[in-house]
């Protein structure tokens, strides 16, 4: 019960150190990737024929959507719940580490669609960043 009501004292904390402009930039970004994220794993899931003409075009099969959709949205809800943040992020930037190699194995331009899942990443943990005042002092070495 201390411990509880400890944990929840510094996590108010560290959410009262974060400015509002920090903070309402943390929700766009975080928006952004999210409603990306969202749009890509439920357009795998319901398979209209341009996700599907693409996916082959990557070298995956018809019956890869399903699996691929899952996981991009279970990242996702991941990245979504404050408490999992952190884990989301991971399994998102994996997810996306993925995009990049299967646009890389095609040959795919590389700022438009290669780079474009890192991209993605870059926005999601920079949403995190700005968020999250232990990751900021992780990523600083304690500062």
């Amino acid at each position: 019960m201390i411990i509880e009501r400890e944990i929840n004292l510094q996590a108010t904390a560290h959410r009262a150190d974060i400015s509002s402009a920090r903070r309402w930039t943390a929700r766009v970004l975080g928006g952004i990737a999210i409603l990306f994220m969202l749009f890509d794993g439920l357009g795998k899931l319901v398979g209209p024929a341009p996700v599907v003409e693409a996916t082959r075009e990557l070298g995956f099969a018809e019956h890869h959507l399903a699996i691929m959709g899952i996981l991009s949205l279970l990242a996702t809800l991941l990245y979504i719940v404050p408490r999992t943040a952190f884990l989301g992020a991971l399994l998102l930037t994996g997810y996306l580490g993925g995009a990049v190699a299967a646009q890389v194995r095609i040959d795919a331009p590389l700022f438009s669609n290669a780079l474009f899942p890192v991209y993605v990443a870059v926005i999601v943990w920079g949403a995190l960043w700005l968020r999250d005042e232990r990751l900021r002092r992780l990523l600083t070495g304690g500062a």
